[in-house]
């Protein structure tokens, strides 16, 4: 497939915690993403808390996707059924594209830990004006699992056959 390239390319992330509850101390979820993105060598270039709002989780979001030094987006919570989780239906209108296989896998793996409660996981994935967007849970867990059993080679030019890097490759590096 030709996806795959020779050395290790580091991609400009922003982090987003969705929590009506946590400020900074007990975000352990968007600390996570961050440290992990950092160790294989990726940039962090902005990482946010909001509230659990259609809106200011939309707008954070589109300023980050807007914004070309950005190239992948990692949100953390909202991906419930609570009324208040609201991160899939404050990103789906901003897809270009939605990842599919991304929320299946992610529930396919995480059934193997919580069994069929995985079925209340609204994880997902898409892309916006090249920028790639992955929404998962907001235990640490789930980011954990995310994180290094998908994200991290999806994020990857050397992973092979494919990753997503061909597709930012209009954003600035």
């Amino acid at each position: 497939m030709g996806h795959a390239a020779s050395e290790f390319i580091p991609v400009s992330i922003a982090v987003l915690t969705v929590s009506d509850s946590r400020g900074e101390a007990e975000d352990t979820s968007g600390h996570y993403l961050v440290e992990a993105a950092k160790q294989v060598g990726h940039q962090v270039v902005d990482k946010r808390i909001i509230k659990d709002d259609i809106y200011q989780i939309r707008a954070v979001i589109s300023g980050w996707v807007a914004d070309e030094s950005v190239q992948a987006v990692m949100i953390t919570g909202g991906t419930g059924f609570t009324a208040r989780d609201n991160t899939p239906e404050a990103i789906s209108p901003l897809f270009d594209r939605e990842v599919e296989g991304f929320g299946e896998l992610f529930r396919m793996m995480s059934y193997e830990d919580i069994g069929t409660s995985t079925i209340q996981s609204r994880a997902l994935a898409g892309i916006a004006n090249q920028t790639i967007i992955f929404a998962v849970p907001g235990s640490t867990n789930a980011c954990k699992m995310a994180w290094e059993r998908i994200i991290v080679e999806q994020l990857d030019a050397r992973h092979r056959p494919c990753n997503f890097l061909p597709h930012l490759s209009k954003k600035q590096r």
